[in-house]
């Protein structure tokens, strides 16, 4: 039986480790939608605001205006602003344009600053929920993508900026130990794959049942409202 093709994304990759079904609906058969809950909305106004901010140095609503301090850190960080960077790479990792349809993954950064002459990137991704469910899988892809997208490069320095809870989770990574696809999605991929050749995505139990768009799941419960 052959293989079938992948195009993902990590919050795609996320979805299918959390619960393979409901990638299958969202993704594959496309019959239900994931509408966006008030936490959801809220952290689209945030980077938003993040973006016009840094990008264009429009003032920060007022209600977002704790983020000021931590914004003006890293426009202080000299380099190229690029702000929701689209980047995309292809099956042997060679870089492409987000819209490539040869494209094998890809994601938008929030925030790179690229500083060519120093052989180094900051990349950014800004979070409005707990550090407490901190996965730094997401920046691993974004600093491959960097390295692939910016041969100059030779560091990035990571960060999941918590906003709300003013909190910074950083991590650094070497263009010489990012030569390939990191593990962690090697492991996942496979599985993708072989629920998209043989037509098997298994439900998953979980506390995010609740949230669910995938009423017909024997798993789906209505979510616990105080």
């Amino acid at each position: 039986m052959t293989a079938s093709p992948i195009k993902w994304s990590f919050s795609g990759l996320k979805t299918y480790e959390n619960c393979p079904k409901k990638y299958f609906h969202l993704k594959v058969a496309k019959d239900v939608q994931d509408s966006p809950g008030e936490s959801a909305l809220y952290g689209t106004d945030v980077h938003k605001a993040a973006e016009d901010y840094v990008r264009d140095g429009t003032p920060l609503p007022g209600a977002f205006s704790f983020m000021q301090t931590q914004l003006d850190a890293l426009i202080a960080i000299s380099g190229e602003k690029l702000c929701e960077h689209e980047m995309g790479l292809k099956e042997d990792l060679s870089p492409c344009g987000f819209n490539d349809p040869d494209y094998f993954c890809r994601g938008i950064a929030d925030l790179i600053i690229v500083d060519r002459d120093k052989g180094r990137a900051v990349v950014v991704d800004y979070k409005t929920g707990s550090p407490r469910y901190a996965d730094t899988g997401q920046l691993e892809l974004m600093a491959l993508m960097v390295f692939r997208h910016f041969p100059e490069i030779e560091t990035v320095k990571a960060g999941l900026l918590f906003s709300v809870a003013r909190d910074f989770v950083k991590v650094q990574y070497r263009r010489a130990d990012m030569d390939e696809l990191p593990a962690r999605f090697k492991e996942t991929l496979a599985r993708l794959r072989n629920s998209l050749t043989y037509g098997v995505f298994n439900a998953k139990s979980s506390g995010l049942c609740g949230w669910c768009p995938v009423e017909s799941c024997k798993y789906w419960r209505p979510r616990n409202k105080l």
